[in-house]
């Protein structure tokens, strides 16, 4: 017996090579793969349908996948043991980007127990689809998975779209504009705004405890995670209130049949004064300038996601808004922002709304209705 990660339930071998993930039509998968010993995470992988590649050596591991890829059979996943073979791990990773056909498939590391060494490596390696530890769960893998072939998907999905055509010039033009209009107007206002930006960091300090600006990982375009930055609001310890406020959140997350989750407060009991003046009047959002200088962001998009919500939102529906560079400013927030009146499902749909029609004159378009909503009539 084997498991259909997609849907968590013991199949035959026989159909154990009905998976989630797309994959070129050439290729078949028939198989999880394992880099080093499974004995660790047996309950993850299993026995049955995982090719275990022990042999020492860069060269070995590539000989063997060479031989699978020419058979035409592909794994669904891929899990490498460091604590076996982390001599070899960046140039494995590094082989498997250089494949079009292997960088389709979800890579994931494991270690008996990831140290901040550990997992500053694989921040400065890059393309790893998530960790797998000694008490990682089946339930939790699952999850890491599905998430993780979503994003595949959307990759591909991408890269399918840029076959060159007239289309094409447009697009590609439009996105240098994007880019170049979005670093023109942050670096400006980031100088002109610096004066504004210094009284409101003492007035932020004066009032209570704690960083001037909140920093927390958001999931961007494609699922991307980075640190987003604002200036602070609420009460130092406000993340630690999300469970004990849950009764009071706008949002109807009960509605919602696909499990999306959001969560926002009106007249929250979290926030200070200086952050209700911030907030209403948008001067909370002037740090995240810095976001869109790095190109985490952009002037105008679909708002970043913190972790627990994006990871409610992988529905192949749901999945679409992702599509959409994430923004300062965008669609909701011209239509609906301040409003209370506002279900999961509207929100939703006017992110995806945006995801398929956005282009640099609609973002131009969007910009110039940003004023009239930047000042809020309700405190949520």
């Amino acid at each position: 017996m084997m498991y259909n990660l997609s849907q968590s339930l013991p199949v035959t071998k026989e159909k154990a090579r009905s998976r989630v993930i797309t994959m070129p039509a050439a290729h078949k998968v028939s198989y999880n793969l394992s880099i080093g010993g499974s004995d660790a995470y047996d309950h993850i992988l299993l026995k049955t349908g995982v090719l275990a590649i022990t042999t020492d050596g860069i060269a070995g591991v590539k000989r063997v996948l060479r031989r699978q890829l020419q058979a035409r059979e592909l794994p669904g996943f891929i899990v490498f043991n460091m604590d076996e073979h982390a001599d070899i791990f960046k140039p494995f990773v590094e082989y498997v980007h250089s494949s079009k056909t292997l960088s389709k498939v979800p890579l994931f590391v494991y270690k008996k127990k990831f140290d901040k060494a550990d997992k500053d490596r694989l921040a400065t390696t890059g393309g790893i689809d998530g960790i797998v530890t000694a008490s990682t769960t089946f339930e939790a893998f699952s999850n890491k998975l599905s998430f993780a072939q979503k994003v595949k998907q959307l990759a591909a999905a991408e890269e399918a779209g840029r076959r060159v055509n007239v289309q094409d010039v447009f697009r590609l033009t439009g996105r240098v504009a994007k880019r170049g209009f979005d670093i023109a107007v942050a670096g400006s206002l980031l100088v002109a705004l610096s004066p504004l930006f210094l009284i409101i960091a003492a007035a932020i300090r004066l009032e209570s405890k704690g960083s001037v600006f909140y920093v927390a990982p958001r999931a961007g375009k494609r699922y991307q995670i980075f640190k987003f930055y604002k200036f602070r609001t609420m009460v130092a310890d406000a993340d630690k209130k999300v469970k004990e406020l849950q009764h009071l959140n706008q949002y109807d997350n009960k509605d919602d049949k696909n499990g999306a989750v959001f969560f926002k407060l009106s007249n929250d009991p979290r926030v200070t004064k200086i952050g209700a003046f911030l907030r209403n009047t948008s001067l909370d959002e002037i740090p995240q300038l810095i976001n869109v200088l790095k190109g985490d962001m952009s002037l105008v998009g679909n708002r970043p996601l913190p972790l627990y919500e994006a990871a409610t939102l992988t529905t192949d529906r749901y999945a679409e808004r992702f599509i959409a560079p994430a923004g300062i400013t965008g669609l909701w927030q011209v239509k609906k922002r301040g409003k209370k009146d506002m279900s999961v499902d509207e929100r939703i749909g006017l992110d995806i709304d945006y995801a398929k029609k956005h282009s640099f004159f609609y973002d131009m378009r969007i910009l110039a209705n940003t004023p009239g909503a930047l000042i809020q009539k309700e405190n949520v």
